[in-house]
């Protein structure tokens, strides 16, 4: 547990954390690979993917060539696929209007575009917890890179040692350490459980009604 006072701000990371958009990404990246002429890809393949950012991913899956056109395909496609393939991950609402009320400022740092995180944001009804949302595109380099957590202490003009950050990857983990921010790690996203313990974070949490208890506002 860490001392609440102490903490002020609490960001989180949106996919595999707060939000399952799987299924949304899953018919995204198949429908561009289909029309490409190329076998679609399993749901596990794709899951284990997700977290480096549209581009990145899309790369990894199926190489560099013709990427610009296949990531143009991808982003309108997805636009829709969000809506009807994302969900709230159990408890994350709970989590949000808790400490809302608590009086913790809450961020979003996601490599997510920031026009989609915004979408999935505004249809599943969370965007208005929070105070900030910093996406990929709108920093200087995406995690695991330390700057987009950086930024947003910078907004709020806190140091390190007032904020948490929470991921389900060890991407997430490397950007919270090089950032110097306590990070929990959600078991269930994109990593396996045994590779966010590898990187020992502050907690390893199965899920994220569990946060609560980490931050002292739960017993």
């Amino acid at each position: 547990m860490v001392n609440p006072p102490a903490v002020k701000l609490i960001i989180f990371d949106l996919d595999g954390t707060l939000i399952d958009a799987y299924q949304a990404v899953e018919e995204s990246v198949n429908f561009c690979l289909r029309a490409v002429g190329r076998r679609p890809i399993g749901a596990l393949t794709i899951k284990r993917t997700v977290g480096w950012g549209d581009r990145q991913l899309l790369i990894a899956l199926q190489g560099e060539k013709g990427i610009d056109k296949i990531l143009a395909m991808y982003r309108r496609h997805h636009r829709g696929a969000l809506r009807r393939g994302s969900k709230l991950l159990p408890g994350s609402r709970k989590v949000l209007q808790v400490l809302k009320k608590k009086g913790y400022r809450l961020a979003v740092a996601s490599n997510r575009p920031t026009k989609f995180s915004y979408i999935v944001l505004r249809h599943l009804g969370i965007l208005r917890y929070f105070d900030y949302v910093l996406c990929a595109d709108k920093a200087r380099r995406p995690k695991p890179y330390p700057d987009m957590l950086r930024q947003i202490l910078r907004h709020f003009s806190l140091a390190s040692r007032e904020a948490v950050y929470v991921g389900d990857m060890t991407i997430d983990i490397q950007s919270g350490r090089r950032a110097r921010v306590k990070t929990v790690a959600v078991a269930g996203g994109s990593s396996r459980k045994k590779e966010l313990a590898a990187l020992k974070p502050m907690a390893v949490i199965r899920r994220i009604a569990d946060l609560l208890k980490v931050v002292g506002e739960e017993k």
